[in-house]
């Protein structure tokens, strides 16, 4: 017969290894995300539009947002080390010229197949499954 704390504690023990894994000495980690909010400098090599400015801000741990060029955007997303997923995003619905339309249809398909991210100072770049280049984003907000 086992007792509730030893039982309790086996339950816990998969959680805690996960968590002491996100710390492992030598293993790749993302920079906190929570709070920092930064502006998209090149879409995987195509650049973006002069004046109009597309960003992603990590709102709370978990949440994202931003502009998408014309549009506001939110969505939630998971991280575990350097491997990022963002679930479906809502938005606003505004109209926008051809170019920033097209520019934030490339974006948000982008931001929908993001699998791995890595922060260097100032500088996030996001992998993006398609894409040869990542997306580069430079850091607004610590």
């Amino acid at each position: 017969m086992s007792s509730t704390p030893s039982r309790l504690a086996w339950l816990a023990a998969p959680a805690l290894m996960a968590l002491s894994a996100c710390a492992m000495p030598g293993a790749p980690a993302a920079a906190p995300l929570v709070g920092s909010e930064w502006r998209l400098e090149d879409l995987g090599g195509r650049g973006v539009l002069d004046r109009v400015t597309a960003t992603l801000a990590f709102p709370e741990a978990g949440r994202v947002a931003g502009n998408s060029s014309c549009n506001r955007f939110f969505g939630s997303y998971t991280l575990m080390q350097d491997k990022v997923a963002l679930g479906q995003l809502g938005g606003t619905r505004m109209a926008c010229p051809e170019a920033v339309s097209e520019q934030e249809t490339r974006y948000l398909d982008a931001l929908q197949k993001a699998h791995r991210l890595e922060v260097q100072g100032k500088t996030m770049l996001m992998h993006v499954q398609g894409l040869e280049k990542p997306l580069r984003f430079t850091r607004t907000k610590p």
